[in-house]
């Protein structure tokens, strides 16, 4: 089977294709054909050795795959060869070839292409986890969502909108704001040429209950301002850089600043994180939640994928194609 794999931390250019023996298949283990392995921003941290988790090498990046059953062993029930299967597979995806323990090997429905089963994962129980474990919603509470056209901001929108919040986004390129309006939002802001802080209370009639920010940076300040007193600041990510939140703005308005790591508790709470992905997956099933279809890379321009997500060029997800 062919891999890529990192021998050491600290730059994407340490990542390397390589050729390995197929390893056996185990009882009660499944062996797939890769047909898709979703991409997100931290898989780049974590190669450069900038991630609050650092694998041990030689390390194999590729979180979340999609394959088609090729070999079943012994003890498997209720899968088959053929069966396509959504697998958390953790580490290995980069890949053209995978092994998985079949009970974390998912069905996934016909109406999700290999794309969309690929790259739910990550985003959708960010924002599930943030919603239904950390923050508080109610229906008609209204919600800015920041870094709203990339994948976890998307996310975070289609399930707002889904348990009856109205959203507000905010992003840097027409592009990316239309595709969060295409998930339900009712107003976008443009945050490069627009007051955040100003517009974020105009729209929401100066009740803005929610902030969602997975951007940080320069942002995070204006934002905190614009909430109403009493309301929620949801910290999910840095990726415009660590912000300093002035403490008198958090005191005085009784506002919350909630952190949202998922990543963290997933690695602590593996049975509750297997059922909080049943219950996402259910409402993908249903037709609730809507899934991005992601922009495909061939496999052997994953560098260049993860280059793209840092330098904000992607809007949406990314998925990896196998071609070797």
């Amino acid at each position: 089977m062919k891999t890529m794999l990192v021998k050491e931390l600290g730059s994407l250019d340490a990542l390397e294709i390589v050729e390995t023996p197929r390893p056996e298949l185990g009882e009660g283990h499944v062996r797939m054909d890769v047909l898709a392995c979703g991409v997100n921003y931290v898989d780049s941290l974590m190669i450069e050795g900038k991630y609050q988790i650092k694998p041990p090498v030689p390390y194999r990046p590729g979180s979340e795959i999609v394959g088609r059953i090729t070999e079943v062993g012994a003890g498997v029930d209720g899968l088959k060869i053929g069966d396509r299967v959504f697998v958390p597979i953790g580490q290995g995806g980069f890949s053209n070839e995978a092994i998985a323990h079949a009970s974390r090997a998912l069905l996934i429905p016909e109406s999700l292409t290999d794309g969309q089963g690929a790259t739910f994962m990550q985003s959708y129980l960010t924002a599930w986890f943030a919603f239904h474990h950390r923050a508080v919603l109610q229906e008609g509470d209204t919600m800015l969502v920041l870094g709203a056209g990339g994948g976890v901001g998307l996310a975070a929108v289609d399930l707002a909108v889904s348990m009856g919040v109205k959203v507000i986004i905010a992003a840097s390129s027409p592009e990316k704001r239309q595709l969060g309006l295409d998930r339900g939002a009712f107003a976008a802001i443009d945050v490069l040429n627009e007051d955040v802080k100003v517009r974020a209370r105009e729209l929401s009639e100066n009740k803005l209950d929610l902030v969602y920010d997975p951007v940080g940076g320069d942002l995070a300040e204006q934002c905190l301002r614009a909430l109403s007193p009493g309301g929620q600041y949801l910290v999910v990510g840095f990726v415009g850089g660590i912000p300093r939140l002035p403490a008198n703005h958090i005191l005085l308005t009784n506002r919350t600043v909630v952190g949202i790591d998922w990543g963290a508790w997933m690695l602590r709470n593996q049975k509750a994180n297997g059922e909080m992905l049943m219950e996402v997956l259910a409402e993908i099933t249903a037709g609730r939640l809507h899934p991005i279809e992601p922009v495909a890379y061939p496999m052997t321009d994953a560098v260049q994928a993860m280059r793209d997500l840092q330098n904000r060029k992607i809007a949406g997800k990314v998925a990896l194609i196998p071609n070797f």
